[in-house]
């Protein structure tokens, strides 16, 4: 009897662990599943439709705006102001790269895309792209996703098949608008292009292909603005995200382009290398000078710009080998008088500008009783 109940024991005792161990491996499963799972949470974003809202922008009025350029831009991500858009080239714990973003967004069909057109950029239904082409058009790997349909088809990219690394540049879309109520310059990047750089199978010079356009606009700035990068090397803090980036004008691009009636690029309306820098020097100083020159200089501003070309005036002379000594006093006397009356000038127009601004006092004219002689010598004539 008492062998019996040892077996009984011993068997009661080898159940009970083998039920404890296959419960942790279960809960382990579990754990692990449920790691995985927020893992995948976490790398998926997900933007509610009230975060959306926040970042609908009310477009000022036609009446309002009194001026407005439309600017085409290029970025070169191996510039330094860039680089935020390019690393890192593959997600990792400190994020994606703009392009790895958009890739997601339009893979998942939550983001609309539109044809890349030569010259022209027409964002309506007719020209939204096929997502199913353009992944074949350029050689990306996808297969089907869950919940796909051939209405809303969606697609799964893994992160080694995005062609992030070969993305080198952008063609961006400003719009430069001043609006007279609030009496400032407004920017805005209104779309944005990634460029594929690739080479053939024999190597030699890169050919660039523009994929699509995507609209910088309620549907992906919420996504944009999750997304913190660093802007520069020696603060590791990253302070921006990218929709920061684009708002605070945080890029430095060339212009290629701006909208004109012939639809031409500077290239092609400036073939002369020297000729096409002047004009996006002067299209730049024009943009960043445009909020100065709404505003009358004070006397102040007139006196220091008066002084400044008399000192490059000098300055000028000094250098000049060819005049004599008598010659170059006798111009900078010119030049001086020149200043002055130039600065009597600017006193006078702002005196009179402040004598017209001031209130005009009422004379009040003083009815005086003019008594004549002759009136008086009429008077002692009758008596």
């Amino acid at each position: 009897m008492k062998i019996i109940r040892y077996i009984a024991v011993a068997l009661l005792t080898a159940s009970f662990a083998v039920a404890a161990v296959a419960q942790e491996k279960s809960t382990s499963s579990t754990v692990r599943k449920r790691k995985t799972s927020d893992r995948n949470k976490e790398n998926s974003v997900q933007v509610s439709p009230r975060m959306q809202s926040f970042y609908e922008e009310q477009q000022a009025s036609d009446a309002d705006v009194q001026w407005m350029k439309v600017i085409y831009r290029q970025l070169d991500l191996k510039k330094e102001q860039n680089m935020a858009l390019y690393y890192p080239e593959e997600p990792n714990q400190d994020g994606m790269n703009l392009f790895c973003i958009i890739m997601k967004l339009i893979a998942d069909d939550q983001l609309t895309v539109y044809e890349y057109l030569d010259g022209r950029e027409i964002f309506t239904d007719q020209y939204k792209v096929k997502v199913r082409e353009m992944l074949d058009r350029f050689h990306i790997l996808y297969t089907e996703a869950k919940g796909s349909t051939e209405k809303h088809p969606k697609f799964k990219i893994e992160d080694a098949d995005i062609p992030s690394n070969e993305v080198l540049s952008y063609y961006i879309i400003e719009k430069w608008e001043f609006d007279r109520v609030s009496t400032k310059m407004q920017h805005k990047v209104q779309a944005i292009c990634p460029v594929l750089h690739r080479t053939d199978e024999f190597g030699g010079e890169a050919v660039r292909y523009p994929m699509f356009w995507v609209k910088l606009d309620e549907n992906i700035r919420p996504y944009l603005a999750k997304q913190y990068v660093f802007t520069d090397n020696d603060n590791n803090l990253a302070r921006y995200n990218y929709d920061d980036f684009f708002k605070m004008n945080l890029y430095k691009g060339e212009i290629y382009k701006t909208k004109n009636l012939r639809n031409l690029s500077l290239m092609q309306m400036y073939p002369d290398p020297d000729d096409f820098k002047r004009a996006q020097d002067s299209i730049e100083h024009r943009l960043s000078a445009f909020d100065k020159n709404l505003w009358v200089p004070t006397r102040e501003e007139l006196q220091a710009r008066a002084d400044s070309l008399e000192a490059l005036e000098e300055a000028r002379l000094a250098n000049d080998t060819t005049l004599t000594i008598t010659q170059r006093d006798e111009k900078k006397s010119t030049t001086k008088r020149s200043t002055r009356s130039s600065k009597r000038s600017s006193k006078k127009s702002s005196d009179k500008m402040e004598k017209a601004t001031k209130p005009k006092e009422s004379k009040v004219k003083e009815t005086k009783i003019k008594t004549s002689s002759n009136a008086a010598r009429s008077v002692r004539r009758r008596r």
